[in-house]
């Protein structure tokens, strides 16, 4: 197709402009076709051992391998690099995570790790799309994380409020600030939460009641999480599929 054929690129600074270039490579930032283009150039990349699956978000992509074909690793790996070397792409290894999950209360020293891939970190949590994961599938350090901005962003409504904003405004404040970033795909791993997760989640939700923007007979933060997931039956079912704890009810 012509559009994305013969691209060229310029700067301009100062008053003065540079000579065009081509671009050979990449999407055209700022068009509304851009993220489209992406997902088909990329919609040829899948995994290449049965049993392994490839999970693509723009330009997010996970290989989840399970136990079973741990010595497909690097196999699946230099795909990926081959097929980023065909589309006039690269891989970057420095940007590139492997997370080992084990649900056993074993240490890891206890199980026959494989060797960590060429170039690329080990790490015991790893943030997708926003939600930190551990390796045992422990939501606390995403909930430790979320509590923490949320708590910012009360102390920003109180400076909001001692500066002349009526409640009516610092109640949408919060409620499209805080509870949307609290409970931001809850869920997925609302499941996954501990009674200690829950409590202090619920403490956010208090604390906004305290603070004259929240109603005192409002939803629950579980109340809520409920509502969303019963509006989404699909995201409901996989997350009682994958959940290691009772899904709520």
């Amino acid at each position: 197709m012509d559009y994305f054929a013969s691209h060229s690129h310029c700067t301009n600074y100062g008053g003065s402009t540079s000579s065009l270039c081509q671009i050979l490579a990449s999407i055209v930032q700022g068009s509304a076709i851009g993220p489209v283009s992406y997902v088909v150039n990329a919609s040829d990349l899948r995994a290449v051992t049965p049993g392994n699956k490839l999970c693509k978000y723009a330009d997010d992509t996970y290989v989840i391998i399970p136990a079973a074909n741990e010595h497909s690793r690097c196999a699946e790996l230099d795909h990926i690099q081959h097929w980023a070397k065909a589309n006039n792409l690269t891989l970057n290894r420095q940007k590139s995570k492997e997370i080992i999950v084990t649900l056993s209360r074993r240490s890891k020293r206890a199980f026959n790790l494989p060797p960590c891939l060429s170039g690329i970190k080990r790490v015991t949590s790893l943030k997708i799309l926003g939600v930190t994961i551990t390796d045992k599938l422990s939501m606390s350090e995403h909930v430790r994380d979320v509590i923490l901005k949320c708590v910012q962003s009360l102390h920003v409504i109180n400076v909001l409020r001692c500066h002349g904003m009526n409640d009516q405004a610092l109640q949408a404040v919060y409620r499209s600030v805080v509870l949307t970033k609290l409970l931001y795909a809850s869920s997925a791993w609302w499941g996954f939460t501990t009674t200690d997760d829950r409590h202090r989640i619920e403490a956010v939700v208090g604390r906004g009641v305290r603070a004259s923007v929240y109603p005192a007979d409002g939803p629950t933060a579980a109340q809520l999480v409920e509502d969303y997931t019963v509006q989404s039956p699909h995201e409901l079912r996989v997350t009682c599929a994958a959940s290691t704890s009772p899904c709520p009810k």
